[in-house]
């Protein structure tokens, strides 16, 4: 029987990390972004060119948060963009010397550029991507930082072809 005077029993805090308060810890989801600082961050679209029986046409990739990535210890950049509500990825490349910037039919929030090798798909694919931006200024921001991440591959590329050349 309990006791009118008795100390009500402790009632545990709710845990941020679990709102519903069921005492399970959140699984830590692993991105493989960890490793990487964000030098760029922001919403875009997509699209891909396909080359199908009815001709050549811009194909929607997907809707979603873009992100510039370097990684921490090697320095290497990339662009990964993953999908809204599925976070499913769908552009997931290293920033080559070779892709460059063009202008998508005169807009000036949009850029198309070649990709050697995209991994969205999990293997490697040659694809020409056409990225459109909420704006004018995010479509600057983003050739800014993409275009620095393309300098600092081919400057590092030039750095290691001359140290191979003096090892001989």
């Amino acid at each position: 029987m309990s006791d009118e005077n008795e100390a009500p029993e402790e009632q545990l805090a709710p845990d941020e990390s679990d709102p519903a308060g069921l005492g399970t810890e959140k699984p830590k989801i692993e991105t493989h972004e960890e490793d990487e600082e964000v030098l760029l961050e922001m919403r875009a679209r997509l699209y891909r060119f396909a080359t199908t029986d009815e001709g050549n046409e811009w194909k929607e990739r997907g809707t979603g948060t873009v992100k510039i990535l370097k990684h921490k210890e090697t320095g290497k950049q990339r662009v990964l963009m993953r999908r809204d509500k599925t976070f499913k990825i769908c552009a997931n490349h290293a920033i080559l010397p070779v892709m460059k910037l063009e202008e998508n039919a005169g807009s000036d929030r949009s850029w198309v550029y070649p990709c050697p090798a995209d991994f969205a798909d999990g293997e490697a694919k040659k694809e020409t991507f056409a990225i459109r931006l909420l704006n004018k200024e995010n479509a600057l921001k983003f050739r800014e930082v993409f275009d620095a991440a393309r300098e600092a591959t081919e400057s590092a590329e030039k750095k290691d072809e001359e140290s191979e050349k003096k090892e001989e």
